[in-house]
């Protein structure tokens, strides 16, 4: 597994995916994959790559395993709530209603969060919610809305049971209303561009792998798409040390607002 190889296999992805590891940290992004391709046993970078492509349900699996699909409902309840206490009170005095992304939304816990929290705040308004993915076959488990109990673990049970039908095998289905609540779409973080005029923008736990110029590019990206006063929110180990030459300005531990004056960075 020479850099050569490696190179090549760089290349294959991104035709065939849109998926550039170029934007990724590549010692921990070669280790990873690395991993897998040891586990194989095909020898090289490529031959794996060539290998996974021939099966649709392998390379699901492997773009899954590429891009961390982890996540819960309510994940990091103490953030969840300053959110509902905080931060959507906040932004619904300056509009009635708010234009939400969840970018990287994985398998759908944190959209139906903020659908369950918003239902709750505003019962007769319809909000946008828009959870976006690069994962294909993690959007479709994200429209399912079935998850595990370890899924849902930090779900009031008055919640868990208002929301949730136990399904015949122990999963729990959300329900139709909230479901009816989010939009999802596919969309590349680091190549599609993004919409504008977002009151709040959720991206928890998504940069792991991510260069430091990825970072500001995507994060910048999202301060464009803020409408002024509007907050980013992100995960409880993503702290953006270097907001303040973005244009932001710290709200709370992991929370971001765009100024009221603010003006488009480049």
């Amino acid at each position: 597994m020479d850099d050569k190889d490696w190179e090549l296999f760089k290349k294959k992805l991104n035709e065939k995916t849109g998926i550039d590891l170029q934007l990724y940290k590549e010692q921990q992004m070669r280790r990873r994959i690395g991993n897998l391709v040891t586990r194989s046993e095909l020898g090289s970078f490529t031959a794996y790559f060539n290998d996974v492509v021939k099966d649709k349900t392998k390379f699901a699996d492997f773009i899954e395993y590429l891009t961390i699909n982890v996540s819960e409902f309510f994940r990091n309840p103490d953030k969840f709530d300053i959110v509902e206490k905080e931060i959507l009170p906040m932004l619904l005095k300056k509009s009635p209603k708010l234009n939400i992304w969840s970018a990287g939304c994985s398998i759908g816990a944190e959209p139906y969060t903020l659908a369950i929290i918003l239902k709750e705040l505003t019962p007769n308004v319809r909000h946008r919610i828009l959870a976006s993915d690069l994962d294909v076959e993690i959007l479709a488990k994200a429209k399912k809305g079935i998850y595990t109990d370890s899924e849902i673990k930090a779900m009031r049970p008055d919640r868990k049971a208002k929301y949730f039908t136990k399904t015949p095998d122990g999963k729990f289905a959300i329900n139709q209303e909230i479901k009816s609540l989010v939009e999802f779409k596919q969309h590349n973080l680091l190549k599609d561009p993004y919409e504008k005029n977002f009151d709040l923008i959720v991206n928890r736990n998504v940069v792991i792998y991510f260069t430091d110029e990825a970072k500001t590019q995507m994060y910048t990206g999202f301060f464009n798409s803020l409408v002024p006063g509007g907050i980013l929110f992100v995960g409880a180990t993503e702290s953006i040390l270097n907001y303040r030459q973005m244009g932001y300005q710290s709200y709370k531990a992991f929370f971001y607002q765009k100024p009221e004056n603010s003006s488009i960075k480049k």
